[in-house]
């Protein structure tokens, strides 16, 4: 009886190949729910704000919707890479595994220049936090948003560093999974922004 045991372990994916990986997965959702009523409150601000321009220029106005379909072409397929670097931390092939979470990061800070270089842009014509209500709420969102994708391109890099050094054991596949949950999740919140800042706020 105990060989079908082992067998079954066997089968488990190498994050959950032991006890103390499958409790900080566990816990590092309950960290993600807790995201998820941070980012709640930003949205449930700026929509609340949506109107309150005092005056000044409109986000139809000011965005540059060719700047932000190339951002969530970059951030979806960084998603894609990520989840291909998954499917590759499964069979256990490091080189591949280290290739397309590299690929990832690439994206990433693709990604993140061009929404430094968008927020940039929007100062120089202007329309900066302290603009109103509107523009407040706006930086305060897609800004946390681009600092969350900052510490994920430095999380990231940092368990790739130690899965080159160690090779994929429990403890790096643990890491990358949840790497990779951090990011999914970030670009699931960056739907949400593109509906309601930019289609919704924008008047599209």
């Amino acid at each position: 009886m105990t060989e079908p045991h082992n067998n079954a372990l066997s089968e488990l994916p190498p994050e959950y190949e032991d006890e103390d990986g499958q409790v900080k997965i566990f816990g590092f959702w309950i960290f993600l729910a807790a995201e998820l009523v941070l980012f709640s409150c930003l949205f449930a601000t700026y929509l609340v704000y949506l109107d309150r321009t005092a005056g000044g220029p409109t986000g139809s106005e000011i965005f540059e919707y060719p700047g932000v379909i190339i951002q969530t072409f970059l951030l979806l397929t960084s998603s894609f890479t990520s989840s291909i670097g998954i499917f590759e931390l499964r069979r256990r092939n490091k080189n591949r595994l280290l290739i397309w979470m590299a690929i990832t990061l690439l994206l990433g800070l693709a990604f993140l220049g061009m929404e430094i270089n968008e927020f940039i842009t929007y100062v120089e014509e202007g329309v900066s936090i302290s603009t109103s209500a509107y523009w407040s709420s706006f930086y305060i969102l897609v800004g946390t948003h681009g600092a969350h994708v900052t510490f994920g391109i430095f999380w990231m890099s940092t368990v790739l560093v130690h899965l080159l050094r160690e090779g994929i054991n429990a403890t790096t596949s643990r890491k990358i999974f949840i790497a990779s949950l951090y990011w999914h999740f970030l670009d699931a919140v960056w739907i949400f922004i593109l509906t309601a800042v930019y289609l919704i706020g924008g008047g599209l």
